[in-house]
């Protein structure tokens, strides 16, 4: 085994990898970029190197200063984690070199899966069954037109070095595809540096089932069951479970039996996982293989009982598999949560910002959470913006989905949006719950899972107010307290006024509406005019920050969270946010924006598809902006002439940027 390891990565994985091996008694080495310097990573390891600016490209993806500071800590193996280099056949080889163990596949096994058309030919002489399309070299696209033409629409496109979800594209028509067609290159290339795809026919109600596998340089092979990872938007899983609801055990043989030889057929080392569509006959197609370490891997490691990145560390280190397949078995059932700084209501736009507050359920033997952020720190525009895991058992799937949406409902996070919500829907949802799944059941909930904001309930204003109400009394005795006259009447928190009505108003916006709440004072507590009423409340903020509040003679207890100028109020598991307003200031609402054209979100202009002057329809494609690995397409609201471009390809935008303007707009 070795003494020291360096991880080539960052974030949740990089502290996942440096929990088993602290565990191992394995010294640990991070690498970190401008923007990591003071990441848990970074503070969780025994030592860590300083590797390049914030951008990937200039730090987690430069394989030579990564080998420098492997040289420097005496590292004698690199774990690269998932994404950056883990799939790089050159860094592996360099490993190689320099006499490092690199903890994953041989190079030759990593060259034979990084191209998903060349993984496709071997698979097929092993006999797995594929999808029909596409797997060629020749990339024109006059030829891939006809291609699609032959397949078939729908169809997809993907990504011929990659995943995740990027350089994926569905076409439903022909007219369709040349632009979704240079838009998955651009992305497909942005993100590998290889702009290369293939074709697929697109399967319509598909399940997303994939196999992990193991081997080791001794010639066994071993699966440790299967995955659903069906739930997924922008083609990226968000929830993921193991075993797969209403798997036969004859179907679980049949797919890891494939898995199995498909490892087998490239000579592979160490973790794989080998991903199949399931339709719903029962047939199953091999989609890719992914060479390294899937960020699902906890619920098959809840599930089993085994630690796979031990297995990966022993694998790598020349020992044989900890177990063979008549060893292994289920015991329960586990869902992987993924919670992202994102708006589900924005199309999933990534969020950045400031994690001001961040309290997470209890851990145990059923619930466990993997993160690589803190309280205080930034989710930024540099990396992935997963902010955790969040992995729960139990004995059954209902079980599981009990302690899941619990969990949920006890996550808390603000500063940034996120997606806690939006999982809790998909959770609680009776398909779901049913096992009724496909990758399209986000799209097909919709309506469910994305419903119209509702404004604030009475309950969430009165919660908002005593919070800011209690906050105030005891900022207001603290003063009184340090004053020189701390028994004087102006220093009363009961509301006392002379020869005024005791009473005043607080001032929220709820989205963009204007929400007024009238405080009374009274004996122990607070009368307030709401919109649907009267309440009297009262309450007391306890150790921790949270309210204890007495609604109307209801008790309830929340957590209220001041950011700025927003109040976030937490409760039975709902958020929502409320700004304290100021009726004497203006707003930028209120100056009017003219509905101009701004960037959703800080990112780089990849491409601008129109000129000054042109005139364009509803809907038309105007610019496309890349953000965190993402490309996010800017589209005309209206019909109209374009008046002005104020960026080109290749320039850098700030989130709320007008990237370009329309004839009629204010400044037009």
């Amino acid at each position: 085994m070795f003494d020291t390891i360096l991880i080539a990565n960052r974030g949740e994985i990089a502290c996942r990898v440096i929990r088993t091996a602290r565990r191992l008694g394995i010294r640990t080495v991070a690498v970190y970029s401008d923007a990591d310097a003071t990441a848990l990573h970074v503070a969780m390891a025994d030592e860590a190197y300083h590797i390049g600016p914030a951008p990937a490209r200039e730090s987690y993806l430069k394989a030579d200063a990564i080998m420098e500071a492997a040289a420097r800590s005496g590292a004698r193996a690199i774990h690269p984690g998932y994404g950056f280099l883990s799939e790089n056949a050159e860094f592996a080889e360099a490993c190689a070199k320099a006499g490092i163990v690199f903890i994953g596949p041989p190079t030759g096994a990593i060259r034979a899966m990084g191209s998903k058309s060349a993984a496709k030919g071997i698979m097929e002489k092993a006999g797995v069954p594929l999808v029909p399309g596409y797997h060629g070299e020749r990339q024109d696209p006059e030829f891939l037109g006809e291609e699609a033409e032959r397949i078939g629409f729908p169809l997809l496109i993907k990504a011929s070095a990659g995943g995740g979800g990027k350089g994926m594209r569905v076409v439903r028509s022909a007219a369709e595809f040349p632009d979704f067609l240079a838009s998955a290159r651009r992305e497909a290339g942005a993100a590998f540096g290889d702009d290369r795809v293939l074709l697929e026919k697109y399967l319509t109600k598909p399940r997303h089932v994939e196999i992990q596998v193991f081997a080791d340089s001794h010639g066994n092979v071993v699966h440790l069951f299967e995955r659903d990872c069906s739930i997924q938007r922008r083609h990226q899983k968000v929830l993921e479970e193991a075993p797969a609801p209403g798997m036969k055990q004859t179907l679980r043989e049949k797919m890891g039996k494939a898995a199995v030889a498909a490892a087998r057929a490239i000579g592979y080392v160490g973790a794989g996982t080998v991903e199949f569509l399931l339709d719903e006959d029962g047939s199953f197609y091999f989609m890719e293989m992914n060479t390294r370490l899937q960020v699902e891997h906890p619920v098959t490691e809840m599930i089993t009982g085994q630690d796979l990145v031990e297995w990966q560390l022993r694998a790598a280190a020349g020992e044989p598999l900890p177990c063979g397949q008549k060893d292994l078995a289920i015991g329960g059932h586990a869902i992987e949560a993924r919670i992202y700084a994102e708006d589900p209501a924005r199309d999933f736009l990534p969020s950045i910002g400031l994690l001001a507050h961040m309290r997470t359920p209890a851990e145990g033997a059923n619930v466990r959470i993997d993160t690589g952020v803190r309280q205080g720190d930034e989710v930024s525009i540099y990396y992935d913006p997963m902010v955790a895991k969040l992995i729960v058992w139990d004995t059954d799937r209902a079980g599981a989905l009990r302690r899941l949406r619990k969990a949920l409902a006890d996550y808390q996070v603000v500063g940034v949006t996120t997606n806690i919500g939006f999982l809790g829907s998909v959770a609680a949802h009776p398909a779901f719950a049913a096992g009724d799944l496909d990758t399209g059941f986000i799209e097909r909930h919709r309506a469910d899972l994305f419903p119209d904001p509702r404004p604030a309930s009475d309950r969430t204003l009165a919660l908002a107010s005593l919070d800011m109400l209690l906050r105030r009394t005891d900022e207001a005795r603290r003063a009184a307290w340090a004053s020189l006259d701390p028994y004087s009447p102006w220093h009363l928190t009961s509301g006392w006024r002379l020869n005024f009505d005791n009473h005043h108003h607080i001032y929220f916006l709820d989205a963009e509406e204007k929400v007024t709440v009238t405080v009374h004072y009274r004996p122990g507590g607070y009368l307030l005019d709401l919109p649907g009423g009267t309440l009297f409340v009262r309450g007391e903020l306890d150790p921790a920050g949270d309210l204890l509040a007495d609604l109307g003679g209801a008790r309830v207890k929340s957590t209220v969270v001041r950011h700025g100028s927003t109040l976030t109020v937490m409760e039975r598991g709902r958020s929502h946010t409320l700004a304290i307003h100021d009726p004497y200031a203006i707003t930028g609402a209120e100056e009017g924006t003219g509905g101009r054209l701004t960037a959703p979100m800080p990112g780089k202009v990849v491409a601008v598809m129109v000129e000054p002057g042109e005139k364009v329809e509803k809907g038309r494609p105007l610019m496309v902006l890349e953000a965190m690995k993402m490309e996010h397409t800017i589209t005309a609201p209206r019909e109209g002439l374009v008046a002005r471009l104020n960026f080109a390809v290749g320039s850098l935008v700030s989130e709320g940027a007008e990237l370009l303007a329309m004839a009629g707009e204010e400044g037009g």
